[in-house]
């Protein structure tokens, strides 16, 4: 082993600590805060609303970029064989199903989540 992977294993060895260490530290503070039952219901009501709005997010994200690299690869397949287009297009616009439905998903728990976010009495 040379001495630069050596160097790059150590600096990674610290870096992971590092981050244990933080993230301890920081998780300890969750169990500080004492407060009232109407501010932990609102409390939660607003983590609820955050999940919302990440997960149709996420999802849409992840889903337009699976669609991307799919379209692409079978239009680079398309290109390099011509004639095998039609046993490509097929299974592309199964896998492009497949990824929508998932966004699809994400829309429906996103949705769920939304339902439970009502302030007020």
């Amino acid at each position: 082993m040379d001495g630069y992977a050596e160097r790059e294993k150590m600096f990674k060895n610290k870096l992971a600590l590092a981050v244990a260490t933080l993230v301890t530290f920081a998780s300890t503070s969750a169990f500080a805060q004492d407060g009232a039952a109407a501010a932990n219901e609102f409390s939660t009501k607003g983590w609820a609303a955050l999940a919302a709005g990440i997960a149709i997010g996420l999802a849409v994200l992840g889903g337009a970029l699976g669609q991307g690299r799919a379209a692409a690869a079978a239009l680079e397949g398309i290109s390099r064989n011509p004639g095998a287009a039609s046993k490509i297009q097929t299974p592309m616009i199964i896998a492009l199903a497949l990824v929508e439905s998932l966004v699809l998903f994400g829309f429906a728990v996103a949705f769920m989540l939304q339902g439970k976010v009502t302030f007020g009495p």
